[in-house]
């Protein structure tokens, strides 16, 4: 044993008071596998200024302080629980001293020495000591690291000394097992030692240093490289304690929680838990701070996001935020962007400026300089014109500059992956560069943009920012482009923002419809690109809208609403002429294009052949293209009977419960649903059709009327029975009476509409008068003797509404409910029903207390079993 070579009176301990340099720390920058730049230690107060001319030397600086003979002993006999690999010189610590400054690789030797004073049996001052030697000669690099970890049990000894109560042992054993941490081989040592473990009750604690904070979150930065203990990290109690620490003070702790998080982020099965735990929107608003911030924090704040971004959903909750997805298209792209530099300034949604000079000024400075004036009180101009002049400012100085994309010199976004990366942008800067893109000539970069237009549209203050900074007009030039792609992405886009009822004026206003109508004609068009252009068209095209709303209402101008001309003008002479269209002219072209027997042939094929989503829109076109042509000569030129018949069949109304088997149950309902709408909107269609005498004269009334019958009868939810029963009752009129039919029409439609129309009214109506309005209408019904009119009031759950009715009711709802519960209870059957509704007792009350109608009580109360 080394105990018992070396005599006690030997050792000659170093002078404690000697003087080190305190201008002479190493800096030691390590570039070992996947670390980040290591902070070196600080000097504090507690400890003697230690020499670091040779990394070797601050392995003696524990030894800067009074130590008694017997923990000598200790340190060079490697008790309590050091490592047991350790080989110290037998020599004096002054000979080591003296040959160590001529050897600079002497320190190594004593690493052993100083991984034994971390024993548990050791003097704790002697153990922090020991710890911050090694420390600092952990800082010379992967050399260093690796010539610590041959001694075993050095990382439990380390992680250990975490549970200190000394601020300085526990900053100088997480700084230790950061750097060990940096090295790939040595990760999975640290996490198997319980280091995450450790690390989570550290940060627990309620009062710890930022140095502390610092060196431990980093520990868990390098940890998370790996993709097992990424997963490990997660799901753990550190993660609320890495998003608390997106909030400290300190702005390197900051940094550290930002990077863990950003590394959590590349595993997708992470990404629930961070959503859950709230980590977006404290990401988004690192993201969304001044430039002023720390450059890592956003860095790590964007990756995290862009990686969470890839879900759908959670995409959605990053634009919540205040914060758009924008792709990464390459410098080499920009290059085509052409700066209007003598160019009239213009708002971007169109708006021009009102030139007050009739030559261009100099270098395109009026261009350049516009918006210097908004901040002026005296101007009343909506903030979303305001954030997109500035948007638009910002973005187009950068590529003047060529500062867009400029870390990243990619190739052309042509050469890219078709999954090319994104960037976060706060929404005044992503949506101007979007727009920016939509005017560049890279096609897959247009369309990546317009594509990331469509995603961003989520709610009513992007569509409008959209429409503000001028994207609309690119995005309907596009419709007409060679490339299907950018068609299908422009077409994808327009489609989303058209969903505002104001930007869909807009996207009217300029001429949307022509492209749309010559896409629908085309033969070889795509299901996806013919879904969205039907939407569109079917959102402008609207026949629930009166036509004098439609076309005589005034000329469309949405860059008008909401603009003080006058005190615009006084400042920077803006006035709102964009392209005014007379509502006459307007209409008349429009009857031209929308009455193209090739584009109604078109319409009439995705009847015959489309999904019910597909024909619910086509159908919709085609009854506004009746109200403008009301002698209907072009549609009755094709087969419309054959499309609505089609219409009519929807098989998945006629499937058994054998065809059912396998279909999950949310697929089946919106199957059936989509379904119901086409039906609708085919009902819709006819009725209007059959207002033309022409068209009422060929049409095989009885041949529809059968279908519509069916539907009737069938168990499609109620509110879609509206128009088939309308329909059905006017195709009555026109079919021949001798047609055998099992029950006249008016009663089938009463049975199966009206009546449980009526009594979901009575039950789920807000609206005391609506209820009243209900129980009349159905007593009359049952006055005028339908057959099996009871029936279905009392199949329809109508017994317990007319209940609550005379309990709560009007005089004239009480009466009404009576005799309809009168006629019911004539019917035994319903006496049970009657009874479990609480009648017995809603009667007697009236009975007794002798109201008007007790008379129609009692004899209700006789017919019943009581």
């Amino acid at each position: 044993m080394l105990a018992s070579t070396i005599p006690v009176h030997n050792i000659k301990l170093p002078c404690l008071h000697q003087n080190f340099s305190n201008t002479s720390n190493v800096e030691v920058t390590t570039a070992v596998n996947n670390t980040r730049t290591i902070r070196k230690p600080r000097r504090r107060k507690q400890t003697t200024a230690v020499s670091s001319s040779y990394q070797h030397h601050s392995l003696l600086s524990f030894l800067s302080r009074p130590c008694s003979v017997h923990t000598v002993l200790a340190r060079v006999g490697g008790g309590g629980g050091g490592g047991g690999d350790a080989n110290p010189q037998q020599s004096s610590f002054t000979d080591i001293k003296e040959k160590s400054l001529g050897s600079s690789t002497l320190g190594d030797s004593y690493v052993g020495l100083f991984v034994r004073m971390l024993g548990l049996d050791n003097d704790p001052l002697d153990r922090e000591q020991a710890i911050e030697a090694l420390w600092k000669y952990s800082l010379g690099g992967k050399k260093c690291i690796d010539m610590i970890m041959q001694y075993s049990g050095c990382v439990n000894l380390t992680i250990n000394l975490l549970k200190s109560e000394s601020s300085i042992a526990c900053e100088a054993a997480a700084g230790l097992l950061r750097s060990i941490s940096s090295i790939n081989v040595y990760r999975d040592s640290v996490a198997e030692s319980g280091a995450i473990e450790e690390i989570t009750g550290l940060l627990s604690r309620p009062s710890l240093t930022s140095e502390v904070k610092e060196q431990s979150i980093c520990i868990l930065w390098n940890l998370s490289v790996e993709e097992k203990l990424r997963v490990k990290i997660a799901n753990s109690d550190i993660l609320p304690l890495l998003i608390l620490s997106l909030e400290d003070e300190d702005i390197k702790v900051k940094e550290a929680a930002g990077g863990v998080l950003a590394n959590l982020a590349l595993s997708h099965s992470n990404h629930k838990i961070m959503v859950e735990a709230g980590v977006i929107s404290k990401l988004a608003k690192l993201l969304k701070t001044d430039s002023e911030g720390s450059k890592v924090i956003r860095k790590e704040a964007r990756n995290a996001l862009i990686e969470l971004a890839k879900d759908e959903y959670y995409r959605i909750l990053i634009i919540e935020e205040g914060l758009v997805p924008v792709p990464m298209i390459g410098a080499a792209a920009y290059k085509s962007f052409k700066p209007g530099l003598y160019s009239w300034p213009s708002l971007p949604d169109g708006t021009e400026i009102e030139r007050t000079s009739n030559s261009p000024s100099r270098y395109g400075a009026n261009e350049l300089l516009l918006g210097l004036n908004l901040n002026d009180k005296n101007i009343n101009m909506e903030e979303a014109k305001m954030n997109a002049i500035v948007g638009r400012a910002k973005q187009q100085f950068l590529v003047r500059i060529g500062g867009i994309e400029l870390e990243d010199e990619r190739k052309p976004q042509s050469e890219l992956p078709i999954d090319g990366q994104l960037t976060i942008l706060p929404w005044v800067d992503g949506v101007a560069r979007l727009v920016l893109i939509l005017g560049l000539e890279d096609e897959v970069a247009i369309a990546r943009a317009a594509q990331s237009i469509a995603d961003a549209s989520i709610n009513e203050h992007m569509r409008l920012s959209f429409k503000e900074a001028g994207a609309i007009k690119n995005l309907v030039q596009l419709l007409d482009h060679n490339s299907d792609a950018v068609r299908l992405a422009a077409t994808g886009a327009l489609e989303r923002l058209s969903i505002s009822h104001g930007v869909c004026q807009i996207i009217e206003a300029e001429g949307v419809i022509y492209p749309l109508v010559n896409t629908l004609k085309l033969s070889d068009i795509s299901e996806s690109l013919m879904e969205k252009t039907l939407d569109i068209l079917g959102r402008i095209l609207d026949p629930s809208k009166e036509m004098k709303s439609k076309f005589y209402d005034g000329p469309v101008n949405g860059s008008k609403k909401g603009l003080d001309v006058a005190s615009l003008n006084a400042s920077i002479g803006l006035t709102g002429n964009a392209a005014e269209v007379p509502a006459s002219e307007t209409n008349t072209s429009y009857r031209e294009v929308l009455l193209d027997s090739i584009f109604i042939d078109g319409l009439v094929n995705i009847l015959k052949t489309s999904y019910p989503n597909f024909q619910r829109k086509a159908a919709s076109i085609l009854e506004f293209v009746t109200f403008i042509d009301p002698s209907l000569e072009t549609i009755m030129s094709l087969d419309i009977e054959s499309g609505l018949d089609a219409v009519f069949r929807q098989k998945v109304l006629e499937d058994t419960e054998d065809d059912l088997e396998g279909w999950q149950p949310e697929t089946y309902a919106l199957e059936v649903e989509e379904a119901c709408l086409a039906i609708s909107a085919a009902s819709r269609l006819l009725t209007k059709l059959l207002d033309s005498k022409q068209f009422s004269q060929t049409i095989k009334a009885p041949h529809f009327t059968k279908l519509l019958r069916q539907i009737l009868k069938s168990n499609v939810p109620l509110h879609y029975k509206d128009w088939v029963a309308a329909c059905l009752v006017k195709l009555s009129c026109l079919s021949s009476p001798n047609v055998d039919f099992d029950n006249p029409i008016n009663m089938e439609v009463t049975i199966y509409e009206t009546i449980p129309r009526l009594v979901e009214q009575m039950k789920s109506s807000f609206s005391p008068e609506a209820r009243e309005a209900a129980a009349v209408e159905l007593n009359r019904i049952i006055s005028e003797g339908i057959v099996d009119s009871t029936r279905a009031i009392a199949s329809e759950g109508g017994i317990f509404a007319l209940v609550k009715m005379i309990e709560e009711g009007s005089e004239r709802g009480v009466e009404a409910s009576l005799a309809i519960l009168y006629n019911l209870s004539m019917n035994s059957e319903n006496h049970s029903l009657i009874l479990a509704a609480g009648a017995v007792p809603a009667l007697r009350r009236i009975v007794l207390s002798q109201r008007p109608q007790w008379t129609k009580a009692l004899r209700l109360l006789r017919n019943l079993p009581i």
